[in-house]
């Protein structure tokens, strides 16, 4: 079974693009070239990868699973190269809303002043979930559980309060706290990639609807389109002069996570980890 390196390159870039015009212009390739490509590795393999019609464009079961191989291969090959004409790359955390808040600056000097040849780089983005299955980052801190994955390890680290996030001149916004029942008959935007609000209303609650992102997020509220909740990191590592956060007692705490696979990508992701474990502990937010 004789598959290259352009083989995985052409099926990560379908997957991502999801048309073989979009691959085509991200690789710099005709289109004719492209479609050959995919259809000589699905020849070498024995199997569809892509089922194509007219108008549509999908990965097959198997094309999902290879085209989140592809990205760690690809990934892994790019990290090797690095490491072999520039030295080690840095470890990569990857968080899709607040990292770890306060907490997060004293985290990372700490870290930089104890282990000055590891650095580490924080990324932000909407799905860092994904980013880690792609191999595109070393961990993830997630204040979500990812979905069930045998290749990927969850390791706890503390416990965080909610608080609800509302315009200025909400009329909730002149208390000092305020409690779920509150938030009957009011809009609720979430998060599309880091929803914290799964389980909070198990009966009827208020209306809610998605965003994609944290500034998409405080614009709605800050305009008084809809209401948020959010964990006690986005108060302090988003502040908005719209937006005023404020206790919410009786939501349950958030967990928050570091996700990484079970065979680290970085020699210093243990350490990391333990160093985490030291600056935070278990206790409550």
């Amino acid at each position: 079974m004789n598959v290259e390196l352009r083989h995985l390159r052409a099926l990560a870039a379908i997957g991502d693009e999801g048309t073989v015009t979009g691959a085509a212009a991200v690789l710099h390739v005709g289109q004719p070239a492209l479609s050959r490509t995919l259809e000589q590795l699905e020849s070498r393999l024995g199997v569809r990868l892509v089922e194509r019609t007219t108008r549509t464009l999908r990965l097959t079961d198997a094309g999902r699973r290879l085209h989140e191989r592809a990205h760690r291969i690809l990934a892994d090959l790019d990290d090797a190269l690095l490491d072999a004409t520039r030295g080690a790359r840095p470890l990569r955390i990857g968080f899709p809303w607040a990292a770890l808040g306060d907490r997060t600056v004293p985290l990372l000097r700490t870290w930089r002043e104890e282990n000055p040849g590891s650095p580490v780089r924080a990324h932000r983005g909407d799905d860092p979930e994904a980013a880690l299955r792609r191999g595109e980052i070393d961990a993830a801190l997630l204040r979500t559980r990812p979905a069930p994955d045998a290749r990927l390890v969850v390791e706890e680290l503390y416990t965080e309060r909610r608080v609800l996030a509302a315009a200025v001149d909400d009329p909730l916004a002149v208390r000092g706290s305020a409690g779920l029942g509150d938030l009957s008959g009011r809009s609720v935007a979430v998060c599309a990639t880091a929803a914290t609000t799964d389980g909070l209303w198990p009966s009827a609650g208020p209306r809610t609807f998605q965003v994609a992102n944290t500034d998409e997020w405080l614009t709605v509220i800050a305009t008084g389109e809809a209401l948020g909740v959010t964990a006690e990191a986005t108060a302090q590592s988003h502040p908005h002069p719209g937006v005023r956060y404020l206790p919410l007692p009786d939501a349950p705490p958030l967990t928050v996570r570091l996700v990484r696979p079970r065979v680290p990508t970085h020699p210093a992701t243990l350490a990391f980890l333990a160093h985490l474990r030291r600056m935070t502990g278990r206790q409550g937010g």
